[in-house]
This record gives structure tokens, C-alpha cells and sequence, in this order.
């Protein structure tokens, strides 16, 4: 079990560190605001120009230096999600944030569940009115290291006409959309899921691709702040694959029933992201 701290021990603040961490409103006339830049990387927003209904395709560019991390959704035991905030007042809401399929770190007992390359959040937004449109985003993401430092930046752009073309704006949102993991299919799904009842035990069933003989990463996210990927007890028999994960402790008088959880399961070069019901 994984609880996600919102300081973690690993990360340096600024008055510590000697390094700003807030950084200035990064504004572009265009579909890509300006890069914002610290010791362990650079990021931007990328961005289209809204469709007939006002949903916008934007994506979050995070660009760690060599030998540096960054986070996924639940980070592990010692590190921060991204978080993007869009201001009311420009009329734009952001719906959801995707996230693409991850790596694990270990370095001892510290567990990291990251990115140690360029990668691009996909953004889906949706504007209320029908002229211009201008976008300001509060970011705030974790990157790593040696140390970890947290990485704010205000990242502003305005959008031109949905009619023009912008074809490296589309190549980076669509490479983005393709690195996503894919809902679950006839080769890769879960077939059964129990949980124990005592709540330490998720006992999972999955049909995987191919015949390989290895088991597959898994993660499981329950509570916001856990993820679960310690697994037991597994068998591949071909294409089904059974295991046990551990949950451990969860919150003080957490009721599972009707609740969802998300799991996502990375087998070779394939990765499906599905959601686990408990009713």
C-alpha cells in the first residue's frame, strides 16, 4: 500500500532549496503558451481551438531533464500528482486529465510510479462562450531527482480560429492520445475481482495477450492517496493470469460497498486501464 503525502520527505521547498518554484504567468498569443523552466525540467500547454460544442483538446507537456522523474496520477509513497487548475474567470473547465502508462522506481523502500522521459498529459476542457477564448492554468506538478522539487507555473495561451490548421499542435495531442492505456478487450480484461473480508486482499483474474509466461505489472488505486501494487501468490496458466494484491490499510471506517476503483495492468508493450466495482 502506497499513502500519498502531499510533502513528502524526499522534497526540498524553495526557501530550503534556494530554488523558485513559483514561477511567472507564461503567456503565447498562439496554441502553445511559452515553456516554464527549473532545475529538472520544463513545461507548457498545448492546446485547439474549441469545436461546434466547445470542447477543447489541450495537453500538458512535461519535459523532465535526464536522469529526472516525474508523476503519475498516484505518485507512490514519496512524491506529488500533477495538479492543473483552470481560473473561472476565462470561462473554460477542465473535465478530466489522462494520464499515460507509467513506470515504476524502486530505491529502497521508496517506490516512485512516474515518467523519466518527455510526456504529455492529455486535457479535456470545455469552453462556455463563443468568442475568444483564452486559457490560464494554474500548474503544479512534483519532479526528481537526487531531491524532489516542487514545480508551479501559470501557463496562459489564447486560441485562434477552430477553422485553421495547426499540425504540430494535432501530432503532439494525438502522440499524446496514443500513449494512453487502452479500456479492456476481448484479450486483455478483468474476468473476476474479490476483495477479502477483511479488506487486505484483492483477488484479481485477468485474461492477458499473447502466451507470455511473466506476471504483469498491476496497479490499483483505491482511496484518493492509495495505490496498491505489492501482488501475491501469482499463477499465469497461458492466458489467464490469477494473484492476490495486498491492500493493507485503508481509511478509518472506509465502507467499500458501491464504491469504484481503478486498475491498470502493463503486460509487455500492451496496458489497459479498467474500473473495478464493488457493489
Amino acid at each position: 500500500m502506497m499513502i500519498i503525502s502531499l510533502v513528502p520527505r524526499r522534497f526540498l521547498i524553495a526557501a530550503v532549496s534556494g530554488t523558485a518554484v513559483l514561477m511567472p504567468l507564461c503567456q503565447a498569443h498562439a496554441e502553445m503558451s511559452a515553456w516554464a523552466k527549473a532545475e529538472g525540467g520544463r513545461m507548457r500547454l498545448v492546446a485547439l481551438a474549441p469545436d461546434a460544442g466547445g470542447k477543447i483538446r489541450a495537453g500538458l507537456q512535461i519535459e523532465p531533464k535526464p536522469g529526472w522523474i516525474t508523476y503519475w496520477r498516484e505518485p507512490g509513497n514519496s512524491g506529488i500528482p500533477p495538479q492543473v487548475t483552470i481560473a473561472p474567470a476565462t470561462g473554460v473547465t477542465l473535465d478530466a486529465i489522462g494520464y499515460p502508462v507509467p513506470k515504476h522506481f524502486f530505491n529502497g523502500e521508496i517506490e516512485d510510479i512516474a515518467y523519466d522521459a518527455p510526456v504529455t498529459l492529455p486535457l479535456s476542457m470545455r469552453a462556455a462562450g463563443k468568442g475568444e477564448v483564452k486559457i490560464d492554468a494554474a500548474v503544479f506538478i512534483g519532479i526528481c531527482k537526487d531531491i524532489c522539487i516542487p514545480f508551479q507555473a501559470n501557463l496562459s495561451l489564447k486560441l485562434g480560429r477552430a477553422m485553421q490548421s495547426h499540425p504540430q499542435e494535432e501530432a503532439i495531442l494525438a502522440a499524446a492520445d496514443a500513449t494512453l492505456p487502452k479500456p479492456p478487450s476481448d484479450d486483455f480484461k478483468v474476468t473476476a475481482h474479490a476483495i477479502s473480508p477483511d479488506r487486505k486482499t484483492l483477488s484479481l483474474t485477468l485474461a492477458l495477450p499473447g502466451d507470455g509466461k511473466g506476471a504483469p505489472d498491476i496497479i490499483v488505486t483505491g482511496p484518493s492517496g492509495y495505490a496498491f501494487t505489492k501482488q501475491s501468490g501469482g499463477k499465469r496458466d497461458g492466458a489467464i493470469f490469477k494473484t492476490d494484491m495486498m491492500i493493507g490499510r485503508l481509511p478509518k471506517d472506509y465502507d467499500i460497498s458501491g464504491k469504484r476503483w481503478d486498475v491498470l495492468v502493463i503486460d509487455g508493450d500492451r496496458a489497459m486501464e479498467t474500473t473495478l466495482a464493488f457493489d
